[in-house]
């Protein structure tokens, strides 16, 4: 369900809001994965945490989902997800 939304967003509203991403693999992407990875709940706080870190001021660069997860990140505690990636430029 969670990623059906997402391949739908790409393949409609994506196009209209242009490509401003600063990370590789683009925002949307990235949640896809995440999504397919864990889980809607733990793959949706993933993504929505990258898409804050991508606005002005924000982190930009590579930013690949994490293969394996620590075990600090655990799904009943969703803010510990803002501070998973330290990404590359």
């Amino acid at each position: 369900m969670g990623t059906g939304l997402i391949r739908l967003y790409q393949l409609t509203l994506s196009g209209f809001v242009g490509n401003s991403c600063r990370h590789i693999p683009t925002c949307s992407e990235y949640t896809y994965e995440s999504v397919a990875r864990y889980g809607l709940w733990t793959g949706g706080w993933m993504g929505l945490f990258r898409f804050v870190r991508c606005g002005p001021g924000g982190t930009h660069g590579l930013d690949p989902v994490p293969t394996v997860l620590d075990g600090r990140f655990v799904w009943y505690m969703p803010w510990r997800f803002w501070s998973l990636h330290r990404p590359q430029t």
